[in-house]
């Protein structure tokens, strides 16, 4: 390894998941971050390196600003909900 890195503000949860899954595996909880991390990387890594495909855009279509205001405003009732169903 190159050099050593320390992470600050890692929220208790997701602490406490590491440390539980670098003892369930029986392993470092140090050794179990560089795994993360490396799987992390290359998942970003293979993200950026996949090309934008074009070939269906006329299929999928496209919306003036107008229109998805409007749609947005046709559906914005489906965002309330009725408490009396749920009695």
């Amino acid at each position: 390894m190159t050099g050593a890195i320390t992470l600050h503000d890692i929220d208790e949860a997701t602490a406490n998941w590491i440390r539980e899954e670098a003892q369930r595996r029986r392993v470092s909880v140090e050794s179990l971050a560089v795994e993360l991390i490396h799987r992390g990387v290359d998942v970003e890594r293979q993200a950026h390196q996949l090309p934008p495909y074009h070939d269906l855009d006329s299929l999928a279509g496209t919306w003036s600003d107008t229109e998805a205001v409007e749609f947005a405003n046709a559906i914005s009732d489906f965002e309330q909900v009725d408490d009396n169903l749920w009695h």
